[in-house]
């Protein structure tokens, strides 16, 4: 899928800093401004490098999907040598969780004053230290302490990794370059289960932990050797070196000529990077939409993947179809990620996001409607895994573009993070009701219903680059650059 990444034209009015188009902009043009670097990338076709670079933060999300599921993967084995209970290994499982939580909110605005790569690869270091102490517990407690030290690691890895990809990408194939980055995750959450039942049968349970660690250790030597700094960073908070950094990326990508930083945006200052600019005038509408949004989606998705199973019991399966039925949306969730990609090379990549919401939702109570007739429901859940995971790959395009360059890390962290919140909430409010006397048709209404939320927040939601390219772009609106 990546080589698809190669060609294409796009259209004005969908870059992230909404440069005026011009039609003799080339990659040979000499003075390249630093407006037109960040235009060129947009409007270029896609480089070697920049594949490159995609398939190195694909393939950090799918350590993550090995990562998020290593507890998952060994809960029976921990389960039996520390002799634990359902509810001491439910925050087990948890801890992960609000590690992620944490780094999202909290590494993703020193990915903005700091850099990108910088705080990536600290990211990256948490994440490997966790992994490798995990295998060194020998009660619930300490191995509960090292996943939350892991989680902490995955969050600021999520954070970075999803603005890197999203602003290397050009414009026409932004959409389909983060839905290969969010595949990344059920890729590496499949492997690491097929590697899991190899490992713990011959090693122990520490083994999977041990493997996740040493992989992460080849991510951190991936990113050093191939991982350029954001762009956007160097353009808006100007470290030192920042304009050679600058023209070594751009002759990394093709782009010939000089590049000349110019005055530094007006944007750029102390609230960068700072979460209080979220919550400004500029900013507060949309980031308060965003997280709605991330919120209820991230609520639908766990609560799809952690209950299904259980859920399609209670409705009448055997235990061995809500397995298959479970598996069905694993397996249709990679598929929808990829399909949200190629649908925004022709459309708008947040309406495209509402009509995944609203379908997500309908599916939702059409799997559980068809669980009397096993074959129905299945092929149901592997729409529903398509449609939800297409909902998570949407938020992940949209979410960058909601923000200019100076905070952007800052606020796809504070999504990702609230995001978590619905994540951890999901299996807690499930469970609650559940004691409470709701049966699972209830229970797939009701999150039907929570997930159509997100469709409202997303219809009011204007992204930054929308703003600026009506503003900049209005004359050229019909013109097509390659």
């Amino acid at each position: 899928m990546l080589l698809r990444l190669a060609g294409g034209r796009c259209r004005t009015g969908h870059s992230p800093d909404a440069p005026s188009h011009h039609p003799h902009h080339r990659r040979s043009l000499r003075g390249i401004s630093t407006m037109d670097i960040r235009h060129q990338i947009d409007a270029s076709k896609m480089s070697s490098y920049q594949r490159i670079i995609i398939a190195v933060t694909t393939f950090l999300n799918a350590l993550d999907g090995y990562d998020v599921l290593a507890m998952a993967f060994t809960a029976t084995s921990v389960t039996k040598e520390f002799g634990l209970s359902g509810s001491q290994l439910g925050w087990l499982l948890s801890a992960g969780l609000i590690g992620m939580a944490v780094g999202s909110l909290v590494l993703g605005p020193f990915a903005d004053r700091y850099g990108r790569r910088k705080i990536l690869i600290v990211a990256l270091a948490i994440n490997a230290v966790g992994l490798l102490l995990s295998t060194t517990a020998n009660s619930a407690l300490e191995l509960g302490l090292w996943r939350v030290v892991t989680g902490l690691g995955v969050g600021g890895i999520l954070a970075s990794a999803t603005v890197i990809t999203s602003e290397f990408a050009n414009a026409r194939r932004r959409g389909m370059a983060v839905s290969i980055f969010t595949a990344g995750y059920g890729v590496g959450a499949t492997l690491g289960g097929m590697g899991a039942t190899q490992l713990i049968p011959a090693f122990g349970w520490r083994s999977v932990f041990l493997v996740g660690g040493l992989l992460t250790l080849l991510a951190i030597a991936l990113v050093v050797v191939l991982m350029p700094e954001s762009v956007d960073y160097l353009r808006t908070r100007r470290p030192a070196g920042a304009a050679g950094k600058l023209q070594r990326i751009a002759g990394r990508l093709g782009l010939e000529g000089d590049v000349n930083p110019g005055p530094a945006p007006v944007s750029a200052g102390k609230q960068q990077g700072s979460v209080a600019v979220l919550l400004s005038p500029r900013y507060r509408t949309a980031s308060i939409l965003l997280w709605i949004s991330f919120f209820v989606i991230m609520f639908g998705f766990y609560f799809a993947n952690s209950w299904t199973p259980r859920l399609l019991v209670e409705s009448g399966m055997t235990e061995q179809q809500g397995i298959i039925g479970g598996l069905m949306l694993t397996m249709g969730g990679t598929f929808g990620s990829l399909l949200f990609g190629v649908l925004t090379t022709r459309w708008d990549a947040r309406l495209t996001l509402m009509v995944f919401t609203v379908l997500s939702a309908v599916t939702l109570v059409l799997f559980i409607t068809t669980s009397p007739l096993p074959l129905l429901a299945f092929s149901s859940g592997v729409v529903v895994g398509m449609l939800v995971n297409g909902c998570i790959a949407g938020l992940y395009t949209v979410a960058p573009m909601t923000y200019e360059p100076g905070v952007r890390t800052t606020g796809v962290g504070w999504g990702i993070g609230i995001g978590r919140a619905g994540a951890i909430l999901a299996p807690i409010a499930v469970g609650a009701l559940l004691d409470n006397g709701w049966n699972p048709h209830q229970l797939y209404i009701g999150v039907a219903v929570v997930v159509l939320l997100a469709a409202v927040a997303l219809f009011r939601l204007r992204p930054y680059e929308e703003i600026a390219s009506s503003v900049t772009n209005r004359p050229a609106s019909r013109a097509t650059t390659g």
